[in-house]
Formats: structure tokens, sequence, C-alpha cells
């Protein structure tokens, strides 16, 4: 593949919630993906509270609460009403007894907050004349969009129209079809999902998936081309092709390493490891898995694992430590939730770190449901063992094999090496990308035929691999 000259690259202007970082999933994932352009030709409108990293792009724009009126002045009204509440209580003084927002909630608070989340959500926005003039001087050529609400698309929208370009929206999660599905606020966030995905389908010419299954499924769904891209690896984040991981002395615990938040049910599989790992050890093999989770997720969900003797706590990493630390491993752990709403929402998603996992030349250990796009990935990569079925008996004896065949695990790490030198180099991807948005850009837009009806919700068989 060859280069591309600095006037070459599309000017394109971003749009999502989350900023370009490296710190969150998607702002990592978006750093990677355009790592190397040239910053001129990049600007972007994000709107999570965060401040953006600006090794990749230098032009950015900030909305917040204030571009919806209604979400705007509803939540200044609370907090103002929280404020009165508090001083009236203690006469001023701070209020000890005041419930934090952050602990689990109650089922009467999360069906509430679901609630509140979708009305938000479908509440108008508008954006500020200056927020339209700034988005109109970046001149874009395309607008890419990671979207995921009725907020995102309608601001996507608004700068592709207002800039009179093509938008080319990258699906991360199945949002599309479970976004508003339990039928929230009388169903109408669902209607406005379904209707808002159809006026960004009439404005785009080309789509994105975060998976190859993904991108086949929504070509075929909403009858518009769609190119596969996830995040990819720096190369110097690679292991060293012949390098495998030195032999553990004889009697030494062989070492899991898992990575990752543990949001969206998967502190249960990972749970189900270490029951089976402790399972192992009274039968002699010596393993020990240790969790590295965001901050946030230690008072959450680390309470479910603490009492796993196999399992430790490690500390939370930043980006430029996760490497050193999968390089580290014998063996690297994914994981995904088997409960049917959360497999419904993941099934064409490919994680961030399996990339990451695979250029860190060690096998990994996938445990979920079969038939995702995560786990097909880990097979078609040939970089591991995948038990696709929650059975006990199964996970334990895969766990077993991994960890008594030193020759099975350095086999499957320098395939998985192999695999993502081929497809996940952050040089290679962001070129490609690079190409597949020239093309988007120079493509003509239209209203594409109606998409097909969504795939009705169905329990899924397992398959035992």
């Amino acid at each position: 593949m060859s280069r591309l000259l600095p006037e070459e690259y599309p000017r394109v202007l971003v749009v999502g919630g989350a900023a370009f970082s490296r710190t969150s999933g998607t702002g990592i994932t978006l750093s990677n993906l355009f790592a190397g352009w040239p910053r001129d030709r990049l600007a972007q409108l994000y709107t999570e509270d965060r401040e953006p990293t600006t090794d990749v792009c230098a032009s950015f724009a900030h909305v917040g609460q204030e571009i919806a009126p209604v979400e705007h002045h509803l939540i200044r009204l609370r907090r103002w009403t929280q404020r009165s509440e508090r001083v009236t209580a203690t006469g001023g003084a701070r209020a000890n007894g005041t419930v934090r927002m952050d602990q689990d909630p109650g089922p009467v608070r999360a069906w509430l907050r679901k609630e509140l989340t979708a009305f938000f959500d479908l509440t108008p926005i508008r954006p500020p004349a200056h927020l339209r003039d700034w988005v109109r001087a970046q001149q874009p050529q395309v607008v890419y969009a990671t979207l995921g609400s009725i907020r995102m698309m309608r601001l996507a929208l608004m700068a592709a129209r207002e800039c009179d370009v093509p938008l080319v929206p990258h699906f991360m999660d199945d949002w599309a079809t479970t976004l508003y599905a339990q039928g929230q606020v009388l169903g109408l966030p669902r209607q406005a999902v379904r209707r808002e995905l159809r006026a960004v389908l009439r404005q785009s010419s080309y789509g994105l998936g975060i998976s190859g299954p993904m991108a086949r499924e929504y070509e075929r769904r909403y009858r518009l081309p769609f190119a596969a891209f996830g995040n990819c690896v720096d190369a110097e984040d690679f292991a060293v092709p012949g390098h495998p991981v030195p032999p553990r002395p004889d009697g030494a615990a062989i070492e899991l390493v898992y990575v990752g938040g543990l949001h969206l049910g998967r502190w249960r599989s990972l749970r189900r490891i270490g029951e089976a790992m402790d399972q192992l050890a009274g039968e002699g093999v010596a393993a020990r898995l240790t969790v590295h989770m965001p901050q946030q997720d230690v008072a959450r969900y680390g309470g479910h694992l603490a009492d796993l003797a196999a399992v430790r706590l490690g500390r939370s990493l930043s980006s430029t430590e996760v490497a050193a630390v999968l390089r580290g491993a014998d063996v690297l752990v994914h994981v995904e939730s088997f409960a049917e709403d959360n497999r419904a929402y993941t099934r064409y998603s490919l994680s961030t770190k399996i990339p990451q996992y695979l250029a860190a030349g060690r096998p990994v250990l996938g445990f979920g449901p079969v038939e995702l796009a995560s786990m097909a990935h880990l097979r078609e990569a040939d970089a591991g063992v995948v038990v696709g079925v929650d059975d006990p008996v199964t996970l334990s004896r895969e766990l077993a094999r991994l960890c008594q065949e030193a020759g099975l695990r350095e086999r499957l790490g320098r395939q998985g090496l192999a695999f993502a030198v081929r497809h996940h180099r952050s040089d290679q991807v962001a070129l490609r990308l690079a190409e597949v948005l020239g093309e988007a850009a120079r493509r003509s837009i239209g209203p594409p035929s109606a998409p097909r009806a969504e795939p009705p919700t169905r329990s899924l068989t397992h398959v035992v691999r």
C-alpha cells in the first residue's frame, strides 16, 4: 500500500461523544485510527467532559448540555433545589447523609435513570450560531461520526448538512438495534432512533463497522458499502517475533492477565474463570489471574472477585503501561457476558483490547458466547482457546490445557502476533482509513433503500467449540 502525500488525505470533521485521548476505549481507538494523519486535515466536535489530547488533531470544539435546552435547564433547576435542600436540612452546614449518585441504584432508581436518559436524549438540540460557524470554517470533505444516541445523530447530521458533505457513521456496537428497545418513555425514543438513523443513512455515502461481521451485516441491512475498522496498535507496542515468554520455573504459577472494564456483565464471566482456577488449584494446576480494571470499576465490581483465591486485583493501568503488562503474562483473558441483553448489544463488537492482546504475542483465553464477533476474531487469528458456552466443565478443561501445555501457548501467541502484524498495525490501518474516507468524500450521497427490518430478538443456540 503506497503512502499518501499530506494533501491527498481528505479533510475530516470527527463528530462523537469521545474526544481524542489515551484514556477511554473510544478515545484510544480514534487516536490510533487517525495516527499519522496531517493534523491540519482533522478537526473534532465532541461532547464528553474531558480534555482531548493534541498529538493527532489540533482543532477542537466542545459542546455540552447547553445545546439541549430542556435537559440543561431541568438539571440546573435540580441542582439548585438540591443545594437548597442541603442548606435547609443542615442549617447551612454540609449534609453528611446525602445519597451519592454513584452508588449502585435500587431497581426503582435504575428504572428512573433509564427513563430520564431516554427522555433527555429525545429532547431537541439547538446548536448555537458560533458552533455552526466553526463547523463550516473547518471545510471538511467528509464528516466521520461515532454516534450511539439520538443526540449524536442529530449533531452529526447538523455538521454534514451545514457543510453539504457526506456522512460516514462508524458503528462500535449494535446500538442501532438495541438502543431504547425496552420501550422507554412510551416507545417514543425508539421511534426517534429509527427516524434519525434513516436520516443518517440518507446523508451517508459509506459506513464503517467495528468488525468484519458487523460490516457484512450492516451492508446487507442498510444497503450502503461498509468496511471494517477497529482499534489498531502502534508498531512500538508489538512484541518482537521469535521472543516467546521465558518458561516459568517448575511449580511457579501460570500468570493470566485481564485488562479492561467489568461492565456489561463481564465481571460474572471473570468470576466463572476465577472459580474454575480455584478448582484446578485443588487438582495441582497452579495459576493466578490478575485483573487490571479502570479505577471507577474497583468499588463497583471488585467485591465480586475479592473472595477468589486465584484472583488478584491489580492496579489500574495507564495506556502507556498496557503493552508491557500484556507481554509479561503467560495467558491473556478476554470475556463477554452470556446474558441475553448483553450478548445482543455486543454481538458485532470487537473490544479495543483484542488487537493489543494479539500484538503482545501471548495466547488468549476467550470466554463468551460463541456467536460474538470478538470470539470469531480470536478464532480467525488462531490465537487462543475460545470457550463459547457457559459450561464450567468445558471452561476448566480448556483452562487446564492452556496452563499445562507450554508448546500450545507458544504456538498460539506466535500465530496471534503474525495476525496482528497483518491486520492491526496503526500505520497500515490509518492509511487504509484515509483511502476509504477519501472514496467516501468522492461518492454521491442520496437516499438509499429503506433499511431492512431489524432481526427479531430470539434465543441463540449455543455451539460448543
